[in-house]
C-alpha cells in the first residue's frame, strides 16, 4: 500500500485531470435527444480546433489501432500501394494492419534513431512513374523511441514530386502536444485518438479528413462498413452518431478541449518542449544516451533512454515502480530491455517532472546502473531559468 499519487509517466494513457474525471462522470444522456446533439457538435467541433483543420472530422468509440484501419479502408482498394516507413514499433504494426487488409505495403527500413527522410520520401515517389503509390503513411511521434518525422518538410518532398498520393499522418502521441497543421501542412487523413495529450481515458480515436481523401472514398474499393466515413459524417451533420457513442468520454474531450484552449495550444506545445529539454539535459547529466539521434527530431512528448550495456530497462523499470510507484515506459519489439521511456505528455507541470527524474535517478542507484549523480540538479537549474515562459 502506498501514499500519495502514482506517478504514470508512461507515454500513454497520461494522467486524466480533474476537471475532465469530472467532466465523465456527468450523468449519462439520450444520444438521440436534442441535449445530446449539442455535445456532439461541441466534441466535434472542438477537435477540429486542436487539430487546426476546417475540414470534417469523424470520432470513433475505438482505440487508434481503429482509426489507422478507418484511414485506410476509406481511402484505398485492394492491391494499392502504401509507402510507409520503419520509424519505430507502431510504424511497423500500422504497415501491418494494412498488410492484413490486402495492400501492397513497402516498408522502408528505418534504424528506430530517426524520423522520415523527406528526401527519400521524394525519391520513392520520383520512382513510382506510374503512379501506383496511392498513399503515404506516416507516423508522426513514433512512441516507441520518442521521435518525431518532420511532416510539412515531407509534404514540401511530396510535392516537388508532383506525385498524386495521399498524405495520411498518425498523430496519436502527438495531438495536443506538439504543434500540428492538418490543413496548413497538406494532410490528408490525420489519425489520432484520445489517451495522450487529449488527457483523456482510452476509447475515442477520430480521423480528420481533406476534401481530397473524401473525393477518394467514394471510389476506394476496400470493404468498411463500422468504420465507414459515410454514415458518420451523415449523422454528425445534425451532432449525432451512426450507433451508440461513448457519451461520457465526449463530455470528458470537451471540457478537455476547454482545457488547452485556457492555456493556449501555443503555451502548450512550449510547454512540452520545455519539458523534453529538461529531461533531455537530465540524461546527459546522467551519461545516458537519448535513442533520438537527430536533435531537430527529438520529441516534445517523450524521451527513450538507451540503457548502458549490460544492464536491462525492465528491471530498472521495476526497481522504481516497486520503490517509488512510478511507471515508465518499456522498450517495445527489437529495444525490449533496452530503453526505458519518460513521458513528459499531457497534464504535466514541472514539480510532477522532477519527482519523475528523482525517481529515476534514485532508482538507477539502488539498481546499480552505472550513471552519474546530479541529472536532477541541471534539470531543475535549467526549469527555475526558464521558469514562467511556458506553461
Amino acid at each position: 500500500m502506498t501514499s500519495g499519487r502514482h506517478f504514470l509517466q508512461i507515454p500513454g494513457p497520461t494522467n486524466v485531470p480533474d476537471r475532465v474525471l469530472r467532466a465523465i462522470s456527468y450523468p449519462t444522456i439520450d444520444h438521440r435527444g436534442p441535449e445530446f446533439a449539442d455535445l456532439g457538435r461541441a466534441a466535434i467541433d472542438g477537435l477540429k480546433s486542436v487539430v487546426r483543420t476546417e475540414s470534417d472530422v469523424v470520432i470513433y468509440p475505438s482505440s487508434g489501432t481503429g482509426a489507422w484501419e478507418a484511414a485506410l479502408v476509406n481511402t484505398l482498394s485492394p492491391g494499392d500501394r502504401v509507402l510507409m516507413f520503419e520509424t519505430g514499433h507502431f510504424g511497423t504494426l500500422w504497415a501491418g494492419v494494412a498488410r492484413d487488409l490486402g495492400l501492397d505495403a513497402e516498408l522502408v527500413p528505418g534504424d528506430w534513431r530517426s524520423g522520415v527522410d523527406p528526401e527519400v520520401v521524394e525519391e520513392k515517389l520520383r520512382a513510382d512513374a506510374d503512379q501506383r503509390i496511392a498513399a503515404v503513411a506516416v507516423v508522426h511521434n513514433e512512441t516507441s523511441t520518442g521521435v518525431t518525422s518532420r511532416v510539412p518538410e515531407i509534404r514540401a518532398a511530396m510535392d516537388r514530386a508532383g506525385h498524386p498520393a495521399l498524405l495520411l499522418v498518425d498523430t496519436i502521441s502527438s495531438l495536443g502536444s506538439v504543434d500540428y497543421r492538418h490543413d496548413e501542412w497538406g494532410v490528408d487523413v490525420t489519425v489520432g485518438c484520445s489517451q495522450k495529450g487529449l488527457m483523456l481515458p482510452p476509447g475515442l480515436s477520430f480521423n480528420a479528413i481533406s476534401a481530397k481523401a473524401l473525393r477518394a472514398s467514394r471510389s476506394a474499393g476496400l470493404r468498411r462498413a463500422y468504420w465507414d466515413w459515410g454514415p458518420m459524417l451523415d449523422a454528425n451533420t445534425g451532432g449525432y452518431f451512426p450507433y451508440t457513442p461513448a457519451t461520457n468520454l465526449l463530455f470528458g474531450l470537451r471540457e478537455a478541449v476547454a482545457m488547452l484552449h485556457e492555456e493556449g495550444l501555443d503555451q502548450v506545445f512550449a510547454r512540452h518542449r520545455r519539458h523534453a529539454e529538461a529531461t533531455r539535459r537530465a540524461v546527459s547529466a546522467w551519461g545516458l544516451e537519448v535513442l533520438c539521434r537527430v536533435p531537430s527530431e527529438h520529441s516534445p512528448v517523450l524521451t527513450a533512454v538507451l540503457m548502458p550495456e549490460g544492464h536491462d530497462s525492465d528491471e530498472l523499470r521495476s526497481t522504481i515502480l516497486g520503490g517509488f510507484d512510478i511507471s515508465l515506459g518499456a522498450g517495445l519489439g527489437r529495444l525490449a530491455g533496452k530503453v526505458f521511456r519518460i513521458g513528459h505528455l499531457g497534464h504535466l507541470n514541472d514539480p510532477a517532472l522532477l519527482g519523475t527524474l528523482g525517481g529515476v535517478e534514485a532508482g538507477m542507484r539502488i539498481a546499480k546502473v552505472p550513471y552519474r549523480p546530479g541529472g536532477v540538479t541541471v534539470a531543475a537549474e535549467y526549469l527555475a531559468d526558464t521558469a514562467g515562459e511556458a506553461g
